[in-house]
């Protein structure tokens, strides 16, 4: 499946970029948000694309070849904003994307067992080496945590009412053999769950699969790092937008949006979440939870 990028239109408008800007999408991917982004940017100004998926920046590279500006792409998590800036001699910037969303292509393409529909090495990283701080992969999560923690990562960041049930059958089934496959997992989950579980509109696996992926990718921690590095790095008038996907992200981007509003240091532009109008949910299921926040720094 092609990539859209999420909430285009309203992430351009409130982003506001003009001409000889500093611009940085945290989370490059293959170019979709970018490549609209650059045209306002000109010659003089210019993009910097972060990506920690390989395959993202090769395939960003060709599509931003057009670009009016001057691009610069790096591989790295965002999370390390500031070493990432300083490797090409950036100091300040004038504004920056998060899209926390993972790709169509990344869920459904990377063969990294991001997704529950797929029979795939069960991993959940981008990375098959550690250079950018993966310490663990879902399989070695799911074969080697002990229950208790399974069950509290589950619940925690997935909101899995049926996470006991889950982390007991997990740990049950890994007695008999290692779980190594996302088949695997989707079968055990599937058995720990009541019937009516299962014949629910949403996959009784999603959440599990989720709360996996966000503790194997440590992806809370990132924004949690990333947020206080990007406002040391704006320029004052700077702006940063976010596009978070979950409750646990949004309510880490909102209280700290909030924050910086109460300390003077910004102002909200988006009152309120923006979400995708019912037009782009019909074109884009995947954008129906998308949410998107935008803040300008003051000082």
């Amino acid at each position: 499946m092609a990539h859209i990028p999420v909430l285009l239109q309203p992430t351009i408008e409130w982003l506001n970029l003009q001409p000889g800007e500093k611009f940085v999408d945290g989370t490059i991917n293959r170019g979709g948000h970018a490549r609209k982004l650059c045209q306002f940017l000109g010659p003089k100004g210019l993009l910097i694309g972060i990506d920690t998926d390989g395959e993202a920046i090769v395939q960003a590279t060709v599509n931003l070849k057009d670009c009016v500006c001057p691009v610069k792409l790096i591989r790295g998590n965002f999370r390390n904003f500031n070493n990432l800036l300083d490797q090409i001699g950036v100091e300040k910037i004038d504004a920056v994307l998060l899209d926390l969303g993972f790709s169509s292509n990344q869920m459904d393409d990377s063969g990294c067992g991001f997704s529950f529909q797929r029979n795939e090495p069960l991993m959940m990283t981008l990375s098959n080496d550690d250079t950018l701080g993966t310490l663990v992969t879902a399989e070695e999560a799911v074969n080697d945590w002990a229950e208790e923690s399974l069950a509290d990562i589950i619940y925690g960041f997935g909101e899995e009412h049926f996470s006991r049930r889950i982390a007991k059958a997990i740990v049950e089934a890994r007695a008999i053999k290692p779980i190594k496959t996302t088949s695997e997992l989707v079968a055990i989950i599937e058995q720990a769950v009541p019937i009516w579980y299962r014949k629910r509109k949403l996959h009784p696996a999603t959440k599990t699969f989720q709360a996996l992926r966000i503790a194997v990718n440590d992806e809370l921690g990132a924004i949690q790092s990333a947020l206080p590095a990007i406002w040391q790095r704006l320029n004052p008038g700077g702006r940063l937008a976010v596009i978070s996907f979950h409750s646990l992200e949004a309510r880490i981007v909102k209280d700290w949006m909030r924050e910086k509003k109460t300390a003077g240091e910004g102002v909200l532009l988006t009152k309120k979440a923006v979400k995708p109008d019912r037009e782009e949910e019909l074109a884009n299921p995947r954008s129906r939870s998308a949410q998107l926040r935008v803040i300008k720094k003051v000082i």
